[in-house]
C-alpha cells in the first residue's frame, strides 16, 4: 500500500537582520582598538618577553612580531593632551591604542626600529614609559573631588604626590615583584585591592541636618543602608528626621550617599589609612584581603606629605628585605606583622586590633608569635 507524503509546508522567508542596540553601559570592547598583528595571532603567541622595562615583546607561531610600548597617563586627561598623545601615537606609532584598567595606555608597533622613537617621543610630551615587570604599577584610584558625589579627599590629587616620589620605581623593575597602589576617597573603596592602598577614614559620627532629611533622604533605604544597624528613624523638633546610635556606628559613611544630609566627611575629623598586603591574583597564593596598618594620617592637600612619605618608606622597606618574585602580603605573611611594624617604624596602637563583634574567627588565638 502506497504511503502519502504530508506536503512540506514553504520556507519562511528570513527575518531582516536588525542592527544590534548598543550596550550603554560597562567598558567597550577592546576588539576594536586592537592592533592588526594582535587581532590575526590573538591567543596564538609562542612566547612573550620584554626588552626593556616599558616594553612587550609578542612573538607569534605564525612568526609575526609585535612590541607594545606602555607609558602612564594622568588619567583625567583634557582634550588638549588626548590630542597630544593621539598625535604621536599616529606619527611614531601605527593609529593603535588602547588604555589598561590603570589609565596607562598601550601602543603597538611592528617593527623594533620604531620603539625608541616612540618611547623618546613619549617621554618628552610627559607620558613616562614602564609599569612592567616588577614596578611599582601606575595607581588605581576613584574620581574624588572632580566626579565623585562623596569623596572626603581627592584621589586623584594624592596619586600626582605619589607618583612624583614612585616614578623611578615605575619606569625600572628593580621591585622583588609587582606593586600594585590604589587610593580611595571614601571608605566605600572603589580603588580595589591593591599591596599597598590609602584609604579615607573617617573617625566620628555623621552629623545630621534634621532640617533636610525628610525633603532629602528615603529613611527607610538608609536605615537599610547601615551595615551595624546603628540608624533608627526619629521625630525631631516634629520633622520626621534620623537619628544615630553613637556606639555601635563605625564611622564607614555609608550612609552618606543616600542621605546627603548625613554629613560625615570633616576637615579636622576625617583622616587617611594605609592598608598594606592585598591582591587579586591567585599566583603562588591565594587572593587576600588587605589589613590597615596607618591610622589617623593627616588628610592634607594638596602633597599629603605624611601619607607620602609613609608609603614610600613602606615600598622601600619591602624593596630591601623581600625575596625575588614575594608580593608584600607574601612577604609580610613570611616574616610576620610584628617584624613588620620593627622594619617599617610604623606604630603599633590599638586601631590595629581587630574588635568586631563577629572577628573572633580573625583574632589571634595561639600564643606562638611569628615573627
Amino acid at each position: 500500500m502506497a504511503q502519502v507524503e504530508a506536503p512540506v509546508a514553504p520556507a519562511k522567508p528570513a527575518a531582516p537582520k536588525t542592527p544590534r542596540r548598543a550596550v550603554e553601559s560597562g567598558v567597550p570592547d577592546n576588539w576594536q582598538f586592537l592592533h592588526p598583528l594582535m587581532k590575526k595571532n590573538y591567543g596564538q603567541w609562542k612566547y612573550h618577553d620584554r626588552p626593556r622595562p616599558g616594553v612587550l615583546h609578542h612573538v607569534a607561531k605564525s612568526g609575526d612580531e609585535l612590541w607594545t610600548v606602555k607609558a602612564g597617563t594622568q588619567r583625567q586627561m583634557d582634550v588638549w593632551t588626548i590630542r597630544k598623545l593621539c598625535d604621536i601615537i599616529d606619527k611614531y606609532g601605527e593609529g593603535h591604542v588602547r588604555f589598561t584598567i590603570r589609565s596607562n595606555v598601550e601602543i603597538g608597533v611592528s617593527k623594533w626600529e620604531k620603539v625608541e622613537p616612540l618611547i623618546n617621543a613619549l617621554e618628552s610630551a610627559g607620558f613616562p614609559v614602564g609599569g612592567t615587570g616588577n614596578s611599582v604599577s601606575m595607581i588605581a584610584h576613584t574620581q574624588g573631588w572632580l566626579h565623585c558625589d562623596i569623596p572626603g579627599t581627592d584621589a586623584s590629587g594624592a596619586v600626582k604626590a605619589l607618583m612624583d616620589e614612585l616614578i623611578d620605581e615605575f619606569r625600572k623593575e628593580e621591585m622583588p615583584n609587582r606593586v600594585h597602589l590604589s587610593t580611595s576617597c571614601c571608605e566605600i573603596n572603589c580603588g580595589g585591592q591593591a599591596d599597598i592602598a590609602i584609604i579615607v577614614q573617617h573617625t566620628k559620627p555623621p552629623k545630621i541636618n534634621h532640617d533636610l532629611v525628610a525633603n532629602v533622604c528615603e529613611r527607610p533605604a538608609v536605615v537599610a543602608r547601615c551595615p551595624v544597624a546603628a540608624i533608627r528613624p526619629a521625630l525631631v523638633n516634629g520633622k520626621p528626621s534620623l537619628e544615630v546610635d553613637e556606639k555601635k556606628c563605625i564611622c564607614c559613611g555609608a550612609c552618606y550617599p543616600p542621605c546627603p544630609p548625613m554629613q560625615i566627611n570633616d576637615p579636622e575629623h576625617s583622616k587617611l589609612a594605609i592598608w598594606v598586603g592585598g591582591k587579586n591574583s591567585n599566583a603562588r597564593g591565594k587572593p587576600t584581603f588587605m589589613k590597615m596598618v596607618a591610622s589617623g594620617l593627616p588628610n592634607n592637600p594638596p602633597r599629603w606629605p605624611e601619607v607620602v612619605d609613609a608609603v614610600v618608606n613602606i615600598v622601600n622597606v619591602y624593596a630591601a628585605n623581600a625575596r625575588k618574585y614575594e608580593r608584600m602580603g607574601e612577604w609580610i605573611e613570611r616574616i610576620g606583622w610584628e617584624r613588620f611594624f620593627k622594619l617599617t617604624g610604623i606604630e603599633f596602637t590599638e586601631k590595629h586590633l581587630d574588635n568586631f563583634t563577629h572577628a573572633t574567627t580573625t583574632f589571634r588565638s595561639t600564643t606562638q608569635f611569628k615573627f
